[in-house]
């Protein structure tokens, strides 16, 4: 159970813990542990692996291969770009059409690369990971290919228009590599060369300046960060118009949420023939860093520089509210002469999530107490503010420009509007056609994937251990029987600013929502409950949601989880041996504390690619990367608040548990399968009953890296969530 009380010693780092006895799980590929992951893959699928998974599974896999799916597009010149896969073709096809044809019920698709037959001919079972095209001519494009949906990749230049990989173009081996391009035979690029390239996160420290023909190695570095930040990322702004000013953006990821950013106009380091320099020296001379608090956000759009902090800034002229927005011009930034204009304060109930640029307009998408609203600003008339109407209550709206550089679609814009219950409609517009307002025209509408009928979405608010307000959304039954019988899937994650909103989701819809009870433990004909937590340390109501839940302030978020589980079953729609809790990555770092702390409250938890040794998290994969969210098990003063909200370390014995599955995958290189591996083995060591494990040898940290292996790793959480619930 849960620590009331810490010990009145002094504390201890992570080191002073007794020996681990699973350590050696920490090998990932070693012969002995993925022996010992085959015998809990083979007693998981031997206990769920059933005729209602296969239903599930089936059901998924045709819902996610479905050719009436709406194929989202990126327009690049005159060319819409689109990724898909289907049954036919798992791995994926990059391919292209006109807008014209795209507006069509059957658009005709030019394929560019199929990724099924490049793998077949390679013998490398590549997962994509996105593409680059040059902005200068639409002509070359850098490919991203993961070889097992790992977040390292392959970049290789890829031509358009021949459909072949350039010979001796760009090819960066794999590696957690971020690149832009400068110029046609120029690309900034942050990987790894050797050991030294790294940040003690795995991620690059070293960004450099390649030239077509170079080898990576060759490449002068022309920035670099301490090991012991988080990363480098590069970044550029290319436009098309000869009058514009490109420039190079270079970030420094001191940690999760404060890092430094300069730039440099690349006409500042272009000789008179038109080329790049590379040298180290030049860069170091005309990159600007901008001259705000590390934890103050900064983005460029032309002209403008944009800032949004994540605590309030107070410049010297002007105070900038955390979550806010302000804008200053750049030419005064390059001079240090910072003065932030506001354009958006946010209020107790109203946070920025985002915001897109057309030519002319900002469009800033906001929540008001999750619900969504688009506010446009008009930036050549002193950013006037109007609304985009037509945004439906318990929905999610979102929008982005079609292409601002093409003079032809420059305030155009793409607007995607979702709901639980509601598939998505994609619609097209123009800012700036009416004088408050823009008509939008429906392009594509996705089918229902399951029976919504009967269903309904409310919207409510629980209260937490220290009085704060919890909204959570409830999807249900429209007659939903209040008597505590209801199966009941408690989704949350709580973590990085990261908004969880409503959306439609098949997986969810045939997974659960699509359920019914047969009558064998519960009355017969009870469907599927599905409930979405808002709680701290997400991004809902802005950067204060998220930073009173950091570090020492952790355990509020796992308050507020337990708080709407609680309100739930206070008002009757389910009962701790009818709710289920799910969650991946920080998430399943959540559900492992509601297994923990709150084993009363669930019937059973479905734990996802997830962190839980939280003593050793900064020692594995990606983990190190993440101590502003945590803090630092090895600091004495951090691993006494950590300890609190460490799963592994909180199993007791002799407590009862709720069913649990912890699932995972062998390429996840984030998070790594290691620390659910020790979670599983520990609690089934102590003799815990009903403690599952699977691990995919694919699928990198979404543990997906094609529509089967989605279709599969989800539909052997429901099952094993509705068995628990239900006996069924």
């Amino acid at each position: 159970m849960r620590e009331e009380d810490l010990p009145s010693t002094a504390p201890t780092t992570s080191a002073d813990l007794p020996e681990d006895e699973n350590l050696w799980l920490e090998d990932i590929h070693g012969e002995k542990q993925i022996a010992w992951v085959k015998d809990q893959n083979a007693k998981t699928l031997e206990r769920f692996h059933d005729g209602l998974f296969d239903s599930i599974s089936g059901d998924l896999r045709t819902a996610l291969d479905s050719d009436d799916r709406i194929p989202m597009v990126t327009k690049r010149g005159d060319h819409f770009y689109n990724f898909w896969r289907d049954k036919t073709n798992p791995k994926g096809l990059w391919r292209r059409t006109s807008w014209d044809s795209y507006r069509t019920a059957a658009p005709d698709w030019d394929v560019l690369l199929d990724l099924d037959e490049l793998a077949a001919k390679e013998d490398t079972a590549w997962v994509w990971a996105g593409a680059m095209v040059r902005r200068s001519d639409n002509r070359r494009a850098l490919i991203l290919l993961s070889p097992d949906g790992g977040d390292s990749h392959r970049v290789r230049e890829f031509d358009l228009e021949d459909r072949i990989f350039v010979d001796g173009g760009f090819d960066i081996p794999a590696a957690k590599t971020r690149l832009a391009w400068l110029d046609d035979d120029t690309v900034l690029v942050a990987t790894e060369t050797d050991a030294d390239s790294l940040t003690t996160s795995s991620y690059p420290r070293q960004a450099r300046a390649l030239r077509r023909g170079q080898s990576v190695d060759d490449a002068p570095i022309v920035a670099e960060v301490p090991h012991d930040h988080v990363a480098i990322f590069v970044g550029s702004d290319i436009r098309p118009e000869a009058e514009t000013t490109d420039r190079a953006v270079i970030v420094d990821a001191i940690d999760f949420f404060n890092s430094k950013m300069s730039f440099l106009d690349l006409d500042d380091i272009t000789a008179a023939d038109g080329s790049l320099s590379t040298e180290p020296t030049t860069w170091t001379e005309e990159l600007t860093e901008v001259d705000v608090p590390t934890d103050v956000e900064v983005g460029f759009e032309r002209d403008l520089v944009l800032f949004r902090p994540q605590s309030t800034w107070r410049s010297t002229t002007t105070e900038v509210a955390a979550g806010g927005l302000a804008v200053a011009d750049v030419d005064a930034v390059k001079a240090g002469e910072i003065v932030p204009r506001v354009i958006f304060t946010p209020d107790a109930h109203t946070s920025l999530q985002s915001f897109t640029f057309t030519r002319d307009y900002l469009v800033l998408e906001l929540l008001a107490d999750v619900q969504s609203k688009l506010t446009v600003l008009d930036i050549d008339n002193d950013f006037a503010e109007s609304t985009l109407p037509g945004v439906p209550a318990n929905h999610m709206v979102g929008l982005g420009a079609v292409d601002r550089f093409d003079p032809a679609t420059a305030n155009d814009f793409w607007m995607v509007s979702t709901g639980f219950l509601t598939p998505s409609t994609l619609s097209y517009g123009t800012l700036g056609t009416d004088s408050d307002d823009s008509a939008t025209e429906v392009v594509k509408s996705a089918p229902a994937m399951f029976v919504a009928e009967g269903l309904s979405v409310e919207q409510h608010f629980a209260t937490s251990a220290d009085g704060t307000k919890i909204p959570y959304f409830q999807i249900g039954a429209d007659d939903l029987v209040l008597d505590g019988d209801n199966p009941t899937l408690l989704d949350g994650y709580g973590g990085f600013e990261v908004s969880r909103t409503p959306g439609y989701s098949p997986v969810v819809g045939i997974g659960w929502l699509s359920r019914s009870t047969t009558g064998s433990t519960l009355p017969a004909g009870r469907r599927g409950v599905y409930v979405l937590a808002n709680i701290r340390g997400g991004g809902e109501y802005g950067p204060v949601w998220h930073t009173s839940a950091m570090r020492e302030n952790r355990m509020r978020c796992y308050e507020d989880h337990s708080a709407v589980a609680r309100d739930l079953i206070a008002r009757g729609v389910t009962s701790p041996k009818t709710l289920a809790c799910a969650g991946g990555s920080n998430g399943g770092l959540l559900v492992g504390n509601m297994l923990t702390q709150y084993p009363e409250l669930f019937g059973a938890v479905s734990c996802g690619v997830p962190l839980l040794d939280m003593a050793r998290y900064t020692k594995l994969s990606a983990g190190y990367s993440w101590k502003a969210e945590y803090g630092d098990p090895d600091v004495a003063e951090d691993w006494a608040f950590i300890r609190e909200f460490s799963p592994y370390h909180l199993i007791e014995d002799g407590q009862d548990y709720p069913p649990v599955l912890f699932w995972t995958a062998t390429s996840d290189d984030r998070v790594g399968p290691v620390q659910a591996r020790k979670m599983a083995a520990r609690m089934q060591a102590q003799r815990i009953e009903n403690v599952w494990f699977f691990e995919d040898t694919e699928g990198g940290h979404s543990a997906a890296s094609d529509n089967e292996q989605t279709a599969f790793t989800r539909a052997l959480s429901y099952r094993f969530m509705w068995n628990a619930l239900t006996g069924e």
